[in-house]
């Protein structure tokens, strides 16, 4: 990578206290000339799906190279390991808890568990691995420490336990995976599981008590303040609503259904 080394922050920390602050603070102690990004500090806590999305969402964005630090992390202190893992030619750093598993789906990518404590930071504290475990090490890679070097290779990564979208010839049934600073409803069914059907062809999408007719391109395609469903910026079907919350107007929330009839008019 040329230039100076990124190193991207997303955890569940706020933005309220100092623990955002501990975590460039202890990288830059290390590597004054790495490249500090905040993807996002205001994860709901513990909110590991959510944060799963988001790097999955963002990561690959950025040039070869790349460290992401992703903190969301309700077993810190427990036996649930700290890991590192090289996919794309990036770096990912954090807890073995199903983080990494929609980043790593599909991919081809080696994983190390963070047992070198000689990369650790010299403060142990069994409630903030992210300033004393993922941070030191993810600036000692930034300074060109290899993965071999920081711990030991593993085969396998903890897995979430994501429902998946059931889908046959007559439509979908999925759920909110996501709901974005908008109130988008950002659900599990991608515009692939609808690939086959024309643009307008017949159909019937239920959320809750709403039942919408079509699939529009852009929220403007609707009146201000109606909802409606879309393609998003993510490949995946989202219900939103133009210049209004969708999650407040549907009363939806994360794990809310959705259901896609196809043929219905």
């Amino acid at each position: 990578m040329n230039g100076s080394p990124i190193i991207t922050l997303t955890t569940d920390y706020g933005l309220r206290d100092h623990y955002v602050s501990a975590l460039k603070a202890m990288i830059l102690s290390i590597n004054r000339d790495v490249r500090l990004i905040d993807v996002s500090h205001m994860i709901d806590p513990q909110d590991v799906m959510a944060a799963a999305w988001i790097t999955q969402n963002s990561a690959f964005l950025y040039p070869s190279g790349t460290i992401h630090v992703v903190i969301v992390d309700p077993g810190v202190g427990t036996s649930r390991k700290p890991i590192a893992l090289r996919i794309r030619d990036q770096i990912f750093v954090g807890p073995d808890n199903g983080l990494f598993s929609l980043i790593a789906d599909g991919e081809e990518c080696e994983i190390f568990e963070l047992s070198n404590t000689e990369y650790w930071g010299n403060q142990r504290s069994n409630t903030f691995h992210g300033r004393d475990i993922f941070a030191p090490v993810a600036a000692h890679l930034s300074r060109g420490v290899l993965l071999e070097d920081i711990g030991t290779k593993v085969d396998n990564l903890v897995q979430y336990k994501w429902a998946l979208p059931v889908h046959d010839n007559e439509g979908i049934q999925g759920w909110v995976m996501h709901i974005d600073h908008f109130g988008n409803l950002i659900t599990n069914v991608t515009a692939e599981m609808m690939s086959h059907l024309s643009d307008d062809a017949p159909l019937k999408i239920y959320i809750g008590n709403t039942i919408l007719k079509r699939i529009v391109r852009t929220f403007s395609d609707v009146d201000p303040g109606e909802p409606a469903a879309l393609i998003g910026s993510s490949g995946h079907l989202e219900v939103v609503v133009n210049s209004g919350n969708a999650s407040e107007m549907l009363s939806a929330n994360k794990g809310t259904p959705i259901s896609i009839l196809f043929g219905k008019s």
